[in-house]
C-alpha cells in the first residue's frame, strides 16, 4: 500500500528588495504617476510580508527622463515598450499596499546590483539618510 503524499504547500509570492514589480498607482493627484507602472522595490521581503506595504520607486520609459538628474537608466524595456530605456525615478519614493493593488512580478525580475547601488546612492543624495 502506497502512503498518500501530502500536497506541497504553494509558497505565496512576496516582493523583495531589488525586485521590479507591476503596481497600480491609481488614484493619483497632481504630477504623480497614474495607472500601472513598473516599480523598483526598496523594502525587504520581511517588511513587505508583515505589513502588506512595499516601499520603492516608480519606473517609466518617458524619454524626457534621459537628462533628468533624478532618474537612473536601468535597462531596456520589454512588452509594449520594447526597445525603450527604463528609468527609475529616484525623486518619487512611494509606499503602496501591494496586496490590495494586486502587484505582480515584472518580467525584468530584478535590476543588477551595480544599478541598484546607483539608485540607492541617488536617492540618498535627495533624502540624505546616510
Amino acid at each position: 500500500m502506497v502512503a498518500a503524499q501530502k500536497p506541497v504547500a504553494k509558497k505565496r509570492w512576496v516582493p523583495d528588495r531589488q525586485d521590479v514589480i507591476w503596481i497600480d498607482c491609481n488614484p493619483q493627484a497632481g504630477q504623480e504617476m497614474r495607472d500601472v507602472h513598473p516599480f523598483l522595490v526598496l523594502s525587504p521581503k520581511s517588511f513587505n510580508e508583515k505589513t502588506s506595504l512595499v516601499i520603492g520607486l516608480p519606473m517609466t520609459t518617458a524619454e524626457y527622463n534621459s537628462d533628468n538628474p533624478f532618474a537612473v537608466a536601468v535597462g531596456v524595456a520589454t512588452g509594449k515598450k520594447v526597445g525603450q530605456t527604463s528609468y527609475v525615478l529616484c525623486h518619487q519614493p512611494k509606499s503602496f499596499d501591494w496586496r490590495l493593488r494586486k502587484a505582480k512580478a515584472h518580467s525584468m525580475k530584478t535590476i543588477p546590483d551595480a544599478l541598484f547601488a546607483q539608485v540607492c546612492a541617488r536617492l540618498n543624495q535627495i533624502i540624505q539618510l546616510a
